[in-house]
């Protein structure tokens, strides 16, 4: 249990059996009438953003999640299988926990995976990842740096938009969260 004074971002709430992240909050005085906290909350297994206005003070039930930094090994066809650098425990997380991550995942990749009494809630990659261009159509003369883009097929299956210069076999820098491209990787 916590008041709303400990709210701080990241941390995970447990209200009305559903677990929900804090995104933003804001103390409010008001001039006139008690003071309260306006929250911005996102559902941990789903996503769905809202917001919420708690008065200050109010007790509220905190969930305790554990983040772990752990090693992607494989897809065995049903899970993904992650495991633990420190012990060796291979935990088994489902693809609808993994969700869009899936996309941007390498094997021997750290990523961070969330649970919750023991269960997988998500999959946290890190804001970028540098993957290889397995194919993309070759550029026509007159293309410039700056201009449009083309669609490129990644190493792990993911397509994403490049710009027109990039050849297969490129390495590029790609944001996992909305899967754009950030820049190139230059080969020293």
């Amino acid at each position: 249990m916590a008041t709303t004074n400990d709210l701080k971002n990241g941390l995970v709430l447990n209200l009305d059996g559903q677990l929900w992240s804090v995104v933003n909050f804001q103390h409010v005085k008001p001039g006139k009438g008690g003071a309260f906290v306006r929250t911005t909350l996102k559902n941990v297994l789903s996503g769905k953003v809202v917001d919420k206005t708690f008065n200050a003070g109010v007790k509220v039930d905190t969930a305790n999640v554990d983040r772990r930094e752990m090693t992607y090994l494989y897809y065995d066809g049903n899970d993904y299988v992650f495991m633990e650098p420190d012990t060796f425990d291979q935990v088994s997380v489902s693809p609808d926990i993994v969700g869009d991550a899936a996309n941007f995942m390498l094997e021997n990749s750290q990523v961070v995976v969330a649970r919750h009494e023991g269960a997988p809630l998500y999959v946290e990659l890190p804001a970028s990842v540098e993957l290889v261009v397995e194919h993309t159509d070759p550029g026509v003369q007159g293309d410039r740096s700056t201009g449009g883009t083309k669609p490129a097929k990644l190493e792990t299956g993911a397509e994403v938009q490049v710009p027109l210069f990039l050849n297969t076999g490129d390495k590029v820098k790609v944001d996992p969260r909305d899967g754009r491209y950030l820049s190139r990787v230059s080969s020293k």
